[in-house]
């Protein structure tokens, strides 16, 4: 069973790489198309391109390590975004990450070792007038403040 599924996932790998071979920018189209399936970019999935394109695993590691969107670690199921572009920045969102980081015991960058939550820093979210902002699964929180996080992480412990 597990060989199956092994198997299963080296074919999609291969099949997306071979839809994007010999285009230009392909490298970055396969790496967007297979971390929106498996939601990470896995070693053996990486060195499956790497066959596939003849392209050395290390080049293909440049690029999954040059772009902040390219993860190489399975995210947390809960996603939590803090922003520190400059009116986050100013409005306190160093705190609000400070915050988060004692609450969950992790860095950014990092996923709890349960798995369930993953902490993050972007530059910005676009909500520069509701600052300071943190995005989790995708829904924004505006305005903030250290109080409110406990409440807020709360909405989804345990929310499958």
């Amino acid at each position: 069973m597990l060989m199956e599924n092994a198997l299963s996932v080296n074919d999609q790998v291969t099949k997306i790489a071979e839809k994007w071979k010999g285009k230009e920018g392909n490298l970055i189209m396969i790496l967007h198309e297979i971390q929106g399936q498996f939601g990470y970019i896995p070693r053996d999935v990486a060195l499956n391109i790497s066959k596939v394109l003849d392209i050395p695993l290390a080049c293909i590691y440049e690029v999954i390590t040059f772009y902040n969107y390219f993860k190489l670690e399975m995210p947390g199921k809960v996603n939590i975004a803090v922003c520190m572009g400059t009116a986050c920045y100013l409005k306190g969102a160093p705190d609000i990450l400070e915050e988060i980081k004692n609450i969950l015991n992790i860095k950014e960058g990092q996923t709890t070792p349960d798995g369930y939550y993953h902490l993050d820093v972007v530059r910005c979210l676009g909500c520069c007038g509701l600052a300071p902002v943190i995005m989790i699964n995708g829904k924004i929180y505006s305005k903030v403040q250290k109080s409110q996080l406990m409440e807020i992480l709360s909405k989804y412990k345990n929310k499958e």
